[in-house]
């Protein structure tokens, strides 16, 4: 350290006192290297852990996301849907619903294009996407109450 240009050396009687510290401590160089060792690898084993309770975590948080998913879009013929109406996006009302419907599935074709009948007896070709099924009765929920653990509810 350098101190107006010249080199900064500590009084005799600190350096003396430094030496017996690191002496009665008995400090050796190979111990103090193994008990670090050691330590790192007691931390690493901590982050492995970690990591993989994390992993785990987050499966079990996309399998209760999954299982709650009600955007379910395998459709069938006879079946009744909802279709949403994105033009009600540029004119909201506060309380409209954007679902217009319900609509009859008349046929499926590949690559989610649906025909559908209208109740006047019409019927036209949608996308897959932007369809739902209709609900005519209150969904229930099979064992996904607030409490219920996710492995409880796949038993049931």
């Amino acid at each position: 350290m350098l101190v107006d240009g010249k080199n900064y050396h500590l009084p005799v009687e600190l350096e003396h006192k430094a030496y017996w510290a690191l002496k009665t401590c008995n400090f050796e160089p190979n111990e103090l290297r193994a008990n670090r060792l050691l330590q790192l690898n007691a931390l690493e084993e901590l982050r492995n852990e970690s990591y993989t309770n994390s992993l785990i975590y987050k499966d079990k948080t996309k399998r209760w996301h999954d299982a709650r998913l009600k955007g379910n879009k395998e459709f069938e013929e006879g079946q009744k849907v909802l279709l949403y109406n994105s033009r009600l996006k540029l004119f909201p009302g506060k309380l409209r619903t954007r679902w217009t419907g319900p609509f009859t599935i008349n046929h499926v074709f590949p690559y989610r294009v649906i025909q559908l009948w209208s109740k006047d007896g019409s019927s036209f070709k949608v996308n897959g996407h932007p369809v739902k099924r209709y609900e005519e009765e209150m969904p229930k929920d099979k064992g996904f109450e607030e409490g219920l653990d996710l492995e409880e509810a796949a038993e049931t």
